[in-house]
């Protein structure tokens, strides 16, 4: 009998939200998703500590900063995954980058030549950027230039909005926070049916559909898989390990709940960059958590530079 998990793969993309190279292995992913916090966890395991070693005695032979040799380990973790993968990996661009549109430009175009340097093209990398406004219009560049992005720590309809006109690859809309977020505020628990976090990618997913819109929707942040299952369908996903095994060890019956259908919207006005951070300011749960995730990022992006220092030293 087909698994949960066989039956999702065959209607939606799963991608692996991990840098657990054994779980990338064994649980055979499209593609693969990274960000600082994963990275971090990933560089402290010893599958890694062969390119941690020989990427921190390159750069004390070099002078490199403490920056430089994260870099170069990020795309490194990287190359690995894409080693395992058919499909593509996401690599994130800096945190404390994501309100400077010029650098985050910068440093996607570093990443890709960092990964074209290992020999791997533009085709297998997602630049991962936030998706604040200038994130966005980073992104946007990005694409006119052929390298495609994944817009992350995504909340809200402006920002699903945003991302589609600047003509982005891919998003990745955080259910499982826009969940958190909703519980604690009204101090209940949700049924996938009515699950906040779940609702908003269903919305974004057809409103996209509806206006013939190519970017790729790619629900992420999962608690359980009763909120996968609601997802069915989608685009792609991006799912945790231990939820990967949760569907592949249940054989229950999947059901599809997100089919493109037709083109039937109508046009919309673009969104300007004050009604984007007008309709940001008014969605309290999206500000929040936007924030936060970045803050959050930050933190785990400041570790890892703090480790190598040491190592550098």
């Amino acid at each position: 009998m087909a698994t949960v998990l066989d039956q999702l793969r065959s209607m939606t993309v799963v991608v692996a939200d991990t840098g657990d190279v054994e779980s990338v292995r064994a649980l055979k992913p499209v593609d693969c998703t990274t960000n600082p916090s994963i990275l971090l966890k990933a560089l402290q395991h010893p599958t890694f500590a062969d390119l941690v070693s020989t990427e921190v005695a390159k750069g004390k032979s070099a002078g490199l900063s403490a920056l430089q040799v994260a870099d170069a380990l990020t795309v490194g973790v990287g190359a690995a995954l894409a080693a395992l993968v058919p499909g593509r990996v996401s690599t994130e661009v800096d945190a404390n980058l994501s309100f400077d549109m010029a650098a985050s430009v910068a440093k996607g175009r570093a990443l890709i030549a960092a990964y074209e340097a290992r020999g791997l093209g533009r085709d297998r990398i997602l630049i991962k950027l936030a998706s604040t406004w200038e994130g966005i219009r980073a992104a946007e560049v990005l694409e006119a230039e052929g390298i495609n992005c994944n817009l992350t720590l995504l909340f809200s309809a402006a920002q699903a909005q945003a991302c589609a006109e600047a003509g982005v690859y891919l998003i990745s809309p955080f259910v499982g926070r826009i969940t958190d977020w909703y519980a604690k505020a009204q101090g209940r628990t949700f049924t996938p049916e009515e699950d906040p976090g779940v609702l908003s990618v269903q919305s974004i997913y057809r409103d996209y559909k509806a206006r013939g819109i190519k970017t790729v929707v790619m629900g992420a942040s999962f608690r359980t898989t009763g909120q996968l299952k609601a997802l069915a369908g989608c685009d792609r996903l991006t799912i945790a390990p231990a939820l990967l095994e949760e569907m592949a060890a249940d054989t229950s019956t999947l059901t599809r709940v997100l089919s493109p259908g037709a083109v039937d919207a109508a046009p919309r006005a673009r969104l300007t960059e004050a009604a984007f951070r007008w309709q940001m300011n008014a969605d309290a749960m999206a500000t929040e958590k936007l924030a936060e995730g970045i803050r959050n990022f930050d933190a785990d992006h400041r570790k890892l530079l703090a480790m190598i220092a040491e190592r550098l030293a």
